[in-house]
């Protein structure tokens, strides 16, 4: 399930975003200071064309869904989980699956969206692995820097009328 984030979730979403595992497969690998993470969320909040989500799992928050770009019937999507509590009670799996398919569903039902479109590190194999389970086909790459670092980044979409 997909929720509007609560003030009280911030301190989890910053957490969950500077985990390692997390860090790592971003494209801002720093870890995120307090004041940061604020200037972020006064950002999103005011930008009608983003939409972040909390994903509660088993009942408890486990993970963000973030929309951006939100133009013309198509957005640019990202998210992350809380990686240690998702391992801790061995959820980190049916969780991943359980957040794709909810930010699939808002996308194309409240968010009417026709495209959702996406950008994965090259080499992040688990993730491209799962996006094709969800229909997710790669349309181009390019090389963007990573900390200074040239990286390639595969983009990936799905449309609505192929789900």
């Amino acid at each position: 399930m997909l929720r509007d984030v609560r003030d009280g979730d911030l301190p989890d979403l910053r957490r969950w975003r500077n985990h390692p595992r997390v860090r790592a497969a971003s494209f801002t690998t720093h870890e995120i200071t307090e004041a940061e993470h604020a200037r972020w969320w006064a950002a999103v909040r005011s930008d009608p064309a983003r939409r972040v989500l909390v994903y509660d799992h088993a009942g408890a928050p486990a993970g963000v869904v973030a929309y951006s770009d939100m133009a013309d019937g198509s957005a640019y999507w990202g998210y992350y989980l809380d990686f240690d509590g998702l391992e801790r009670a061995g959820a980190l799996l049916p969780a991943w699956i359980g957040l794709e398919r909810a930010a699939v569903e808002h996308a194309f039902g409240p968010l009417g969206l026709s495209t959702l479109r996406g950008e994965v590190l090259a080499g992040n194999e688990p993730v491209m692995r799962l996006h094709r389970r969800f229909g997710f086909v790669e349309v181009g790459a390019y090389r963007r820097n990573v900390d200074g670092v040239p990286r390639e980044v595969v983009r990936i979409e799905l449309r609505r009328d192929h789900t």
